[in-house]
């Protein structure tokens, strides 16, 4: 039996365009011993993201074997080929350093990785204030076809049938409050023994 105490989990999931990934850049700014988790993806990388920092980009082919290996604690095929998982060994590198993990998953990968950590892990989800708000971001990115938006949007209506089955809903509906509250809970969860 080990005395060194290894890091908690911080969860963070929602419907694409919710503002998970502004929360959880927010916190990891207030809180130094919390550590991102870099998910993997077979996605392409969007302008600006780099490889190790915003995701690990890999093959679909590649993902598929790491599947195989059992190397992911979490992962989904999204959409046809576009796979997107967390990597076992990124998460038990970071904890065994005594830091808290901090992921940005969707809401099944989210559940997920709560079933395997239980009580180590804090589930957050993260709602936008209406699905018409939500389609306003997406199209305010820009970064969308009609098609794609379409897609989103559906899988966005579905994904929030999940939020009950988290330890905690935001909504974000004003930024600073969000950020708060967020912020709040996070500490209090990583404070308590």
């Amino acid at each position: 039996m080990q005395n060194h105490k290894k890091g908690k989990l911080i969860i963070f999931s929602a419907p694409s365009g919710s503002g998970k990934t502004t929360l959880v850049r927010y916190i990891m700014a207030h809180l130094p011993r919390l550590s991102f988790s870099v998910s993997a993806t077979s996605r392409l990388p969007r302008p600006g993201e780099k490889n190790g920092v915003d995701y690990y980009f890999i093959s679909a082919d590649e993902f598929k074997q790491k599947i195989k290996e059992d190397a992911f604690v979490e992962w989904e095929e999204v959409y046809e080929d576009q796979f997107y998982g967390t990597l076992r060994s990124e998460v038990e590198k970071i904890r065994a350093r005594g830091d808290s993990v901090a992921f940005d998953v969707d809401v099944k990968g989210g559940l997920n990785i709560k079933k395997i950590y239980g009580a180590d892990a804090l589930a957050l989800f993260v709602k936008p204030p209406s699905l018409a708000v939500l389609e306003e971001r997406l199209r305010h990115r820009s970064t969308e076809s009609e098609e794609s938006l379409r897609k989103r949007l559906d899988r966005a209506a579905y994904e929030l049938s999940f939020e009950k089955l988290f330890d905690k809903v935001l909504v974000n509906d004003d930024l600073e409050k969000a950020r708060k509250d967020a912020l709040e809970t996070v500490r209090d969860f990583i404070d308590k023994d």
